[in-house]
């Protein structure tokens, strides 16, 4: 039977082995397309636009992510056992206590967010704490603690990063072969010009699921590291088992934030079983990995 600590060593060694082939694909896409022209500041211009867009969203992501779920501070009076609860795993984990905030909504669910722990935020909604109890709530706090700090806004910015990097780069390849905007003598053969094509059209969609892929190992480890951090993992697995039930979408959600969530925002597609529908393509594109594949780790299945 795996064990927490297996596991959580287990994801951490597949993001980085899937964040190095990302840099492979990201080096061997930069190559082809400065080759194909011989111009190598496509990479420059590339990588400063990427840069320049995404630091901006990882700077003010706290901000952007509250405005756009509608979560207000949670008073400490009227939530003095969420506080309590933040306080009491904060120390355990020895990172400084978050801003705590409330999102108005049925739907169970709950967030982190921030560039660092000295300014990071945990939102909870009202329907998740309506249907949780002590034991299941302290589960997906030491989740939300857990991405913190595991530092995983800032490795999603990273992807982040590297996916705008992708996406520009093949577009402005795309745009410069339509147009003809490089000088057919400084082309590569044919079947190297056929081939940026492919790889222009192809790559985005390769990063896409890269990204969608690490985002699915973040949520297993921070299922393992908050089982570690409560000593109880019976805990979050009974509070996912409780959240999964409820399939609608959030109020206010948005597929550029669903990451963020201990559970997809946007809803799940539920089957006559009651378990999600999840073929190995609808896998592909899921930025959580299956609530039932979550539970039976968290249970050492």
């Amino acid at each position: 039977m795996a064990t927490a600590y297996q596991y959580k060593d287990s994801n951490i060694r597949k993001t980085w082995a899937l964040m190095t082939g990302f840099f492979v694909v990201v080096i061997m896409l930069g190559y082809l397309f400065a080759s194909i022209y011989n111009n190598p500041g496509i990479l420059v211009i590339a990588v400063i636009l990427s840069i320049v867009m995404n630091i901006a969203s990882f700077w003010f992501s706290d901000s952007l992510v509250l405005a756009m779920s509608g979560a207000i501070e949670a008073d400490p009076a009227q939530y003095r056992d969420l506080h309590n609860i933040v306080e009491n795993l904060v120390i355990t984990a020895g990172l400084p206590k978050p801003k705590v905030f409330i999102v108005e909504d049925p739907a169970p669910n709950a967030f982190a967010t921030g560039r660092d722990p000295e300014h990071a935020v945990v939102a909870v909604t009202t329907g998740l704490l309506s249907i949780l109890n002590k034991t299941e709530l302290e589960g997906v706090v030491a989740h939300e603690l857990s991405h913190i700090g595991n530092r995983d806004m800032l490795l999603g910015t990273t992807v982040v990063v590297l996916v705008g990097f992708v996406s520009i780069l093949c577009d402005m390849f795309r745009r410069m072969a339509f147009y003809g905007g490089s000088n057919r003598d400084n082309k590569a053969s044919g079947y190297l010009f056929v081939l940026g094509i492919i790889a222009s059209i192809l790559a985005p969609l390769a990063a896409t699921l890269i990204q969608l892929a690490i985002s699915r190992k973040r949520e297993f480890l921070a299922d393992a590291s908050g089982a570690l951090l409560t000593r109880y993992p019976e805990g979050l697995a009974s509070a996912l088992q409780k959240i999964s039930l409820y399939s609608k979408p959030m109020i206010k959600h948005s597929s550029a934030t669903a990451h963020l969530f201990i559970s997809n925002p946007l809803g799940r597609e539920v089957a006559e079983d009651g378990t999600e529908k999840t073929s190995w393509f609808t896998k592909l594109f899921m930025t959580h990995p299956p609530v039932e594949e979550r539970i039976a780790a968290l249970e050492g299945r």
